[in-house]
């Protein structure tokens, strides 16, 4: 796979991809089952998370946190994570899919070795960011085991760092051909927004920070070729 998509001198996958992918979805980005997650189970879970903890406290982004960290970052740096790798592998009814159009989720799978960042919370922000990136990545009691300590490799040597959906549990995986994966990401569409905008906006962020991976060039040009052969923006599955 690395040999046929290096490191792509410009993406294949534009703006104007994700503005023909993109459909307004009137739903609940939430599951209604879901358990919401209040100001005050944020700061117990992240006195659990971060008790005995690194400081300042860092966060290992792969995806969507290092185009939008949504917290006050006082330091960055690259990082490896050994043992682990992306993969579009949870299967989304809501946010950028609906159950009719389901989506997909990034994720840290075993395997491999996947390039990020290492973010570090401004001290003095701690509780404010870890409110915002718990309620984000986690939003309800349901998913709370899905926030664990992993090791990384970064110019300091080897460390821990907090990251997100590592071994993901509590939520419906799928594994797919990569085909399959780009149709979904090309089609899928939410309240939040599409897979084709999520995808885009990851590899941008990646080849900003200089991060391979093999894996979302080769995704991110089957989205855009799929997206291509359209006859009209916003095609749903099966109507192209």
């Amino acid at each position: 796979m690395s040999d046929d998509f290096p490191v792509p001198a410009s993406l294949a996958l534009t703006a104007a991809h994700v503005a023909r992918a993109h459909r307004e979805v009137d739903e609940s980005p939430y599951d209604p089952q879901w358990t919401m997650l209040t100001d005050d189970d944020l700061d117990a879970l992240a006195e659990r998370l971060t008790a005995g903890r690194p400081r300042p406290v860092p966060i290992f982004a792969y995806g969507s946190l290092i185009w939008n960290p949504g917290f006050e970052v006082s330091g960055i740096r690259r990082a490896t994570a050994p043992g682990w790798h992306r993969s579009f592998c949870i299967e989304m009814n809501r946010w950028r899919g609906t159950p009719d159009c389901p989506g997909l989720m990034l994720a840290l799978e075993p395997g491999g070795q996947c390039g990020g960042l290492v973010m570090e919370i401004a001290p003095g922000t701690e509780r404010e960011s870890l409110r915002a990136i718990l309620r984000r990545e986690l939003v309800a009691h349901e998913l709370v085991d899905n926030a664990v300590w992993i090791t990384v490799d970064t110019d300091r040597g080897r460390e821990q760092a907090l990251t997100f959906y590592a071994g993901a549990v509590g939520q419906t995986l799928v594994h797919l051909p990569i085909a399959e994966q780009a149709m979904r990401l090309a089609h899928a569409c939410g309240p939040a927004g599409s897979g084709a905008e999520y995808l885009h906006r990851t590899a941008e962020a990646l080849a900003a920070h200089g991060l391979d991976d093999p894996y979302v060039w080769r995704l991110q040009q089957m989205v855009a070729t799929e997206i291509d052969s359209w006859r009209h923006p916003g095609a749903p599955i099966g109507d192209v």
